[in-house]
């Protein structure tokens, strides 16, 4: 397994783990883990990549961009598992999601119409909303000329199809600026934050979401940040991803070809309104917006 974080029991690798046991195999006997952890360093991704391509590993299991991005550089043979990659077809990880093609397959939460709908859940939020902040990671692949992912690309240009003008911050792990980053939001009078599923958003959500308050900014999170204390989060969950990764494996190690395995893609939606930080940051959730949350936080 190729790993963003550190070592130490994550909930990724836990509901891996859990999945290879409901399938029947016992480590040690039918099967053995080899983890690489970059520690938040994304730049030693690569390097780790290759040491796993040359243990000659059966398969590689990666969660996110960067590290299957990195997995994919160092083997085209070793076929590759992915999980927490927003477009695996936009970053050109699968040539599409029905036949990946390659030697990677795996599992997305990617929601084409997350990006328009988190807009209309802010403006929902926040009347008027013209000026919107969108936090990134520097490090995720994909950008094209004007620097921008493809996941922020699709944010930004939903935001444009409705008046919003946006500025996308970027940041890097393991040590983010995120005090500047916030200091930037404010230089462009942006009313609200849309904080992406993205290593440095996951990772440091809690303290992002406590930078925002201090600074009454409306937030929308990811579904899978609900736990960070922002005002909304929103969206597919990365955590239901994991639980497939093991059934992925099992069907490799039996014979599959990743490039003939469809790319599954989770739907299922769940939208959380924390109305208790709304009420700290001096905003009134929208009785609306309200009866439309699978789950509120009093």
């Amino acid at each position: 397994m190729l790993i963003n974080g550190g070592p130490g029991v994550t909930p990724a690798m836990t509901a891996v783990r859990r999945g290879f046991e409901q399938l029947g195999y016992r480590e040690g006997a039918d099967i053995a883990y080899e983890s690489r952890f970059a520690e938040g360093k994304l730049d030693r991704l690569p390097a780790l990549a290759q040491e796993l391509a040359a243990r000659k590993v059966d398969v590689i299991v990666t969660f996110g961009g960067p590290s299957t991005s990195a997995a994919i550089r160092a083997t085209k043979q070793i076929p590759i598992v992915f999980a927490i990659v927003a477009d695996p077809v936009a970053v050109g990880f699968v040539d599409s999601l029905e036949r990946p093609g390659g030697n990677a397959t795996g599992i997305t939460s990617n929601d084409p119409q997350q990006a328009g709908q988190q807009m209309e859940l802010m403006r929902m939020l926040i009347p008027g909303l013209r000026r919107l902040a969108i936090l990134s990671d520097a490090d995720i692949p994909g950008a094209d000329a004007s620097g921008l992912a493809p996941i922020e690309r699709g944010n930004a240009n939903a935001a444009k199809a409705m008046g919003i003008e946006t500025r996308v911050l970027k940041v890097r792990l393991p040590d983010p600026d995120l005090e500047a980053s916030f200091d930037a939001m404010e230089a462009a009078s942006a009313q609200g934050l849309l904080i992406l599923e993205v290593p440095v958003g996951m990772v440091h959500r809690k303290r992002i979401a406590e930078l925002a308050a201090s600074r009454r900014l409306p937030t929308l999170f990811s579904a899978g940040s609900a736990d960070a204390g922002g005002v909304l989060s929103y969206g597919t969950k990365v955590d239901d991803t994991w639980p497939r990764v093991p059934v992925y494996v099992d069907r490799i190690l039996k014979g599959a070809k990743p490039g003939d395995l469809s790319v599954e893609v989770v739907t299922t939606r769940d939208l959380v309104v924390n109305l208790k930080t709304a009420r700290e940051i001096g905003i009134a959730v929208p009785p609306d917006l309200v009866k439309m949350a699978t789950r509120t936080v009093e």
